[in-house]
């Protein structure tokens, strides 16, 4: 055992897989303000209306999107 304490954390994220329902909500909310963001700026132009509907529909696929790339 080393007392090297950068030695000691890099073996722990090694060994770590963490918790997938944490890396679901954090993917959720980030969608979702990613899309919020998105709509409104289209909605800014004139390309896009800003309803709750496309907001959702963006945010849920830009999860999907982000989940099949990352698993």
């Amino acid at each position: 055992m080393s007392d090297d304490p950068e030695e000691g954390f890099g073996e722990g994220v090694d060994r770590s897989a963490g918790d997938p329902r944490v890396l679901f909500a954090m993917n959720a909310v980030l969608s979702t303000g990613f899309a919020l963001f998105i709509t409104w700026g289209l909605a800014f132009v004139d390309v896009w209306e800003f309803t709750a509907v496309n907001v959702a529909t963006l945010a849920i696929l830009l999860f999907a999107v982000t989940y099949l790339v990352t698993s």
